[in-house]
């Protein structure tokens, strides 16, 4: 098999240190790795697989002889707008865990469980779903596929660290009283019904990123959506209500052997036994959780889903990953 040069861009952030563990874990066929950041983390070093790389500046100058054939992307919409087609222009595919790419209707939003065949039409920029939304269509996708959606309401209770080093300093420090320098109001012992700013329909812009991307990455855009985003006083892992309405009945027993069947998913539901998904048992694992699986007795074909994952791996660093590792195959056939 080929070797391949890949690099990683953001390298010092949270997503970015996750980006490191889960290559370390996954191996794959790279030749060299290329690490980096801003002006201000420049000539950091970073031990990775044993080795010591130096973090370079994010410069078009230092990416032009490089020969890189794929680049991890956490460093922000502005930075990823400014790079990305840099990269792409040099030979790149770039993964982009930003939001600036995800609606562009020319590059392709993927979760590889769900969506993989459309890798194969990227120019050059593939983008990483929000992390609440890839949790979300993993659980969604099998059951889609059989009853065919109809409706969605999304209700998400998200970990502070969604909102990066900022949003879990928050949590630590309030814990001890200090006041939030990240969020508008104290985290800790709080619910904040506010993921990053609200739009003029009243709704936040994470909430219609939900509502957006569900619907592109299904391919559907006649699914009606509807999304409620609220920062909890968790560290790690994001947890979602999902209620569903199908057009199609269902029987339950099928539906659920449906998602013990589909890729990336780990059922967790035996009540009787106090058994379901929660941040806490997620943490640091790249599966999706379900359970609370219940049919909804107010609508003719409705069933509620508890859905946990963790946000900073599953959620970002792990699928852009998985979209490599695709890639990677896509290239080898």
């Amino acid at each position: 098999m080929k070797k391949y040069n890949l690099a990683i861009v953001g390298v010092t952030g949270m997503v970015g240190r996750k980006f490191l563990q889960v290559l370390e874990e996954r191996q794959l066929p790279v030749e060299n790795y290329y690490m980096f950041a801003s002006a201000r983390s420049a000539g950091k070093q970073l031990e990775f697989m044993g080795n010591t790389y130096i973090v370079e500046e994010l410069t078009e100058a230092n990416i032009i002889n490089k020969k890189i054939d794929i680049a991890l992307f956490s460093a922000g919409s502005g930075t990823s707008l400014e790079f990305a087609p840099k990269f792409a222009a040099h030979g790149a595919v770039v993964i982009d865990n930003s939001a600036a790419w995800r609606m562009d209707d020319s590059v392709p939003l993927v979760v590889p469980e769900v969506n993989p065949h459309d890798i194969s039409w990227h120019h050059g920029i593939i983008a990483n779903p929000n992390c609440s939304t890839i949790q979300a269509v993993v659980a969604l996708k099998p059951l889609h596929d059989l009853y065919k959606i109809k409706r969605i309401v999304y209700s998400t209770y998200q970990a502070v660290s969604g909102a990066g080093m900022g949003g879990y300093n928050d949590l630590k420090n309030g814990i001890n009283g200090e006041p939030p320098k990240k969020f508008p109001y104290p985290i800790a012992g709080n619910c904040i019904p506010h993921i990053d700013v609200f739009l003029p329909n009243g709704y936040t812009k994470e909430e219609m990123k939900m509502v957006n991307e569900t619907r592109k990455i299904l391919g559907d855009n006649s699914l009606k959506i509807t999304a409620t985003t609220v920062r909890v006083p968790v560290y790690y892992g994001h947890s979602e209500s999902i209620n569903v309405e199908f057009y199609n009945e269902f029987d339950l027993d099928e539906l659920r052997d449906a998602l013990s069947h589909a890729p990336g998913i780990v059922i967790m539901d035996d009540p009787a036994n106090n058994i379901y998904p929660m941040p806490i048992l997620a943490e640091d694992k790249d599966e999706v959780f379900v359970g609370r699986i219940r049919r909804d007795e107010s609508v003719e074909n409705g069933v509620n889903l508890w859905v946990v994952a963790d946000n900073i791996r599953k959620g970002a660093a792990t699928n852009a990953v998985q979209i490599a590792q695709e890639l990677i195959k896509m290239w080898e056939k």
